[in-house]
């Protein structure tokens, strides 16, 4: 939807004219480019970035491996490919703050650089990626980018993510590619890389444990110091940019005190070892850029255009004097491309582009342009239109659509075609100084020179197919162990036309749009997808990411429902779910036919707990969750009188008390690399295969542990009272078997079961041996007449 009035005024709040022209004028100072490197969003280290960019003016861009479409989600739900799809969207954002260019190596969803999940292993990460496929595209963002210096973020070195290692394995291939005029496949021109720093500090912490020193510093950046105009510290600037990643829970207050200096060591050079700065040994600016590049042609242009950028500097805030400044310094600078020299050009030309987006955004600012756009409506379907608003204060002010294929004008509408392509959710570049389609040309003339610049749309447009499906829910879990074979699959939007494709045997009755499904009562147990089909056509189903932080997303995918028929056995049971909204673990129980309360806030209580078995507690709920700190004593009570808690893993961040929360001593392992095993496939070895939780009511076997999607587990316990007994065992290839993957204790007549097995996200992926587990861990030891048994032992405790 549009903007409201009140949300348009709270981004109008956003967007101070002074501030955004001051941080306009820094990259005057400076013609040096610097690139950071990382495997995922949040990766960017941008507390150094804040004052390199910000401060120094260098002209900042990040390259990285993927969307992180592995990583957590600490704000919903959304899971591998669209929360990679709101990653690439908080990664815009945290850009935007850093005036960032981002470069993606993945370029769709269906990449083969994908974040998989942990590894810790660069060799078995660009085994997946595919080394060769990973290296071109490192290529081509070099090439496309040129910048002077990289920087990847982490070491390659073991004890740190395989990701990580990957892509700073890729930065010193790739210094030499990018230069290779022989390197296959890649029709850019060839650059080269002046210099390659790696961070001499250590990347160990809360996930990560290197186990090698880092290099030593070979020159130490200094970020510490305030930027003039609004106060703020180079790090607080910084976590300011960390804080759009909200969905890894990203963002931490820095004092003023922050010490924000940043040991490097110079890995790799072509200009020489001798310096003190980042920018020793190149072109600092552009009164250097004619010397370094050889063209003394350009030498007394340039120096005039530079003095006239240190001119509308120095100006501020007089925008009269800074723009007269900065459109003498534009002149200059597009004289010098044209006067640049052939043999120059790969040094010269790039800059120069570059300066000259620089000097029109202060010509903006300075004239005092404000200008909006929006439409009528943000998502258009194949064939619709929508009526343009242009708002700005300035009535010389021209502005001129720049819109994708298949999108037109006319008589103040926009309109999409029948084929315009749908919105790409995975865009592969994002540059905040070159918006691309769709958006507007801003023209105008400032003291004589005529200026272009690039306006967003307030809330960007997205095209969505012509047959579009609206389900509320797309993945189904059927267990054959109950006597029920009907499923009800809700449609809702335009359902006319609709037909749902089953296999023989398979029954479907629309109602009103909706589907009832009935399955043979010999259907076997398998996954089965069932292609939506709208007047003969595929249909399509559109995820939207809408988040308050960040812009608006869709994900377009075929229409499909998937069905997971899977037997698992349930005791009748009362089970009681306390969630923070990071899984859907209630759901799914209650899918397969458990009896199932979802416990909110101010829900949780001894009367409630009286009329349970079992209560879940889901992943990092003690974190989000006061109620169940509050509780915990009447938690532990219900217990001892015969209750059954289960919790699903927790980070140690999440606020878990390893002596206070479990009923006995619990400590998670940290960091998380060391406690967690990577391989989906890893050996499952069983410590004592007579319990009850590996085989009642479901005798838990080798194809309940086939088809695990991502990883194991994580976050496993790293040390535990003996009144709890670890039940399996299980490594990664080359390491020490892990034990505390699921413990269970006894205390009083109850059960504490604590695991760290990743259920909940095997579930989303309809992995049948998930819903077999969970149907054991809420069912072992139930018996007629159990609940009250607990209601009164608790009355007497």
């Amino acid at each position: 939807m549009p903007l409201s009035d009140q949300e348009r005024i709270a981004a109008h709040k956003q967007h101070v004219r002074m501030v955004e022209l001051w941080r306009a004028l820094q990259p005057l100072k400076s013609t040096v480019s610097f690139m950071n490197t990382g495997a995922h969003p949040d990766d960017e280290i941008s507390e150094m970035l804040a004052a390199i960019g910000l401060r120094d003016g260098i002209a900042l861009s990040y390259a990285c491996a993927n969307r992180g479409e592995g990583g957590q989600n600490d704000i919903g739900t959304e899971a591998t490919e669209n929360l990679g799809v709101l990653r690439t969207a908080e990664m815009e954002k945290a850009c935007d703050v850093l005036n960032m260019r981002m470069y993606w190596l993945s370029e769709n969803a269906e990449d083969d650089i994908f974040d998989f999940g942990f590894s810790k292993s660069g060799v078995e990460t660009l085994g997946k990626w595919g080394h060769q496929r990973t290296l071109k595209r490192f290529v081509e963002i070099i090439r496309q980018e040129r910048p002077d210096i990289i920087s990847p973020t982490f070491l390659n070195i073991p004890g740190q993510h395989g990701h990580h290692r990957a892509m700073t394995q890729a930065a010193f291939e790739v210094m030499k590619a990018a230069a290779d005029p022989d390197f296959p496949d890649v029709d850019l021109p060839c650059w080269t890389v002046k210099k390659l720093y790696l961070p001499a500090w250590s990347g160990a912490g809360g996930a990560y444990d290197d186990e090698v020193p880092p290099p030593p510093a070979t020159l130490e950046f200094d970020g510490n110091g305030e930027e003039d105009v609004t106060g703020w510290s180079w790090a607080q600037i910084g976590e300011q940019s960390r804080a759009f990643h909200k969905t890894q829970g990203m963002g931490r207050w820095r004092n003023y005190s922050t010490n924000n200096a940043w040991p490097l060591h110079l890995a790799e050079s072509t200009v020489g070892t001798e310096e003190q700065s980042l920018s020793d040994n190149l072109p600092c600016d552009l009164s250097e850029l004619a010397s370094f590049a050889g063209a003394p042609v350009l030498a007394a242009l340039l120096d005039k255009a530079h003095d006239h950028c240190l001119d509308a500097i120095e100006a501020f805030p007089n925008r009269a004097m800074i723009g007269a400044a900065a459109a003498q310094a534009l002149k200059l600078v597009r004289k010098a491309q044209e006067e640049c020299p052939e043999a120059a050009r790969d040094e010269v030309l790039h800059r120069l582009q570059r300066k000259e987006l620089q000097l029109a955004k202060v010509l903006e600012l300075s004239e005092g342009i404000v200008a909006s756009l929006r439409l009528s409506q943000d998502q258009l379907k194949r064939g619709d239109t929508a009526e343009i608003t242009f708002e700005c204060n300035r009535d010389a002010v021209r502005y001129e659509l720049d819109l994708p294929d298949g999108w037109s004008v006319q008589e103040g509408r926009v309109q999409v075609s029948a084929d315009a392509a749908t919105s790409d959710p995975y865009p592969a570049i994002y540059r905040p100084d070159v918006l691309q389609a769709p958006c507007a040309k801003l023209q105008f003339t400032s003291h004589g020179v005529e200026v272009e610049t690039r306006l967003a749309f307030e809330v960007e447009p997205v095209v969505l197919p012509s047959h579009v499906v609206e389900l509320d829910e797309a993945n189904f879990v059927l267990n054959s162990a109950l006597a029920g074979r009907s499923l009800s699959v809700a449609v809702s939007g335009n359902a006319s036309g609709l037909s749902l494709d089953v296999p023989d045997g398979w029954q479907v009755h629309s109602n009103g749009g909706d589907f009832q499904l009935t399955l043979p009562d010999d259907v076997a147990d398998g996954l089965y997808e069932l292609p939506i089909l709208q007047d003969g056509e595929p249909a399509h189903t559109v995820h939207v990411v809408s988040y308050p932080h960040v812009s608006q997303r869709v994900r377009v995918t075929a229409a499909t429902i998937r069905v997971c028929v899977v037997e698992a056995r349930l005791a009748a049971q009362r089970v009681g779910y306390v969630g923070s909204g990071n899984d859907r673990v209630g759901k799914w129980l209650s899918d397969i036919g458990a009896d199932v309360v979802e416990l909110t806030v101010g829900e949780l209580s001894a009367q409630r707990l009286q009329e349970l078995d079992t209560l879940v507690i889901g992943i990092f709920a003690f974190r989000n969750r006061q109620d169940l700190h509050d509780g915990i004593e009447e938690i532990h009570d219900w217990v001892k009188a015969g209750g059954r808690l289960i919790t699903l893993y927790h980070r140690p961040w999440d606020r878990w008390d390893a002596d206070k929360l479990p009923l006995k001593r619990l400590e998670i392992g940290s960091p998380s690399l060391r406690w967690r095993v990577t391989d989906e496939n890893a050996e499952v070895r069983y410590l004592n295969p007579q319990h009850a939780l590996l085989n009642q009511p479901n005798a838990i076997g080798d194809e309940d542990w086939a088809n695990w999607h991502k990883e194991r587990g994580l976050y496993f316990a790293k040390s535990w009272n003996e009144a709890y007994e670890p039940l399996l065992e299980m490594a990664d290839p080359d390491e020490a078997p892990h034990q505390g993957i699921l413990l269970s204790g006894a205390f009083g007549q109850g059960q504490h079961i604590h695991t760290s097995l990743i259920l909940h996200h095997q579930m989303e992926k309809l992995v049948p041996g998930a819903f077999r587990l969970m149907a054991n861990l809420i069912s072992n030891g139930s018996g007629e007449g159990e609940t009250s048994q607990k209601a009164e032992a608790l009355e007497v405790s």
